[in-house]
């Protein structure tokens, strides 16, 4: 039986941002947590459980099987009804320095962080009949930096695909959330040194839900989010920086 407001996809299920925000919608609704086998899945299930998920499922998921992406949207929607809130969290760091002189690194952090992106992106909005797709880009895709070219080349093409389905689904009854946070201090960034503007999964889906929670159920509508706001004005100033400064800029 499905839930009135439907259900939750959580795509990246061990995702500190996937998981606050689940947290923060899911009461009263089923959630999937789709993640490549179910190792370290528990505890992030009771804690959905406990806030009020009226069901916790958990789907295998990998997400450079591109060729099984929409099987997985419909075995998800077999399990637990309608899904009307698809958050898009799964991704890699990746080694940058490893990444300069191993292409198969530099192909798979390529395939993990926009390829399969993409496709995922592509079957949701294919398939859902409304509500809202959250996906997350980062301030390092805005200008590349010689620090993390790789990473950041996959996020600039991420959020460029992103506009542009978000101006597919514009006066739609589903729409598209962009998030853009800066550093995120977070289990995918330890022993990393915090950048300006840093920002922790609970405070990036607090912005997700708060732009959420703007829509009504009829008409949703598509936003990018600078995470923290002031990060949108980091950005001008970025853009500015001449080049032979710029390519000395630390990750």
């Amino acid at each position: 039986m499905s839930s009135p407001e439907g259900a939750i996809l959580v795509l990246g299920g061990r995702s500190d941002i996937g998981g606050q925000l689940a947290l923060r919608l899911c009461e009263g609704r089923p959630v999937v947590l789709a993640a490549r086998g179910n190792h370290g899945l528990d505890g992030v299930a009771k804690q959905l459980r406990q806030r009020g998920a009226s069901r916790v499922t958990i789907l295998d998921f990998d997400a450079t099987d591109c060729e099984r992406h929409r099987e997985v949207f419909d075995e998800a929607e077999r399990s637990v009804g309608p899904v009307t809130t698809a958050i898009v969290a799964f991704g890699i760091l990746g080694e940058q320095a490893r990444a300069e002189t191993d292409e198969a690194h530099a192909l798979e952090i390529a395939v993990v962080d926009y390829a399969a992106q993409v496709s995922m992106l592509t079957v949701l909005a294919s398939r859902m009949r409304s509500g809202h797709i959250v996906a997350f880009t980062s301030i390092a895709g805005w200008r590349a930096r010689r620090a993390n070219y790789v990473y950041g080349s996959t996020k600039a093409g991420l959020d460029a695909f992103c506009q542009g389905l978000a101006d597919k689904l514009h006066g739609g009854p589903l729409a598209l959330i962009t998030a853009r946070p800066g550093f995120v201090i977070g289990s995918m960034s330890a022993g990393m040194k915090p950048a300006p503007l840093s920002v922790t999964p609970d405070v990036v889906a607090d912005y997700v839900v708060h732009a959420i929670a703007k829509d009504s159920s009829r008409s949703p509508r598509s936003r990018t989010l600078w995470i923290p706001g002031k990060l949108q004005l980091l950005a001008w100033v970025m853009a500015a920086v001449p080049r032979p400064i710029w390519r000395h800029m630390p990750r």
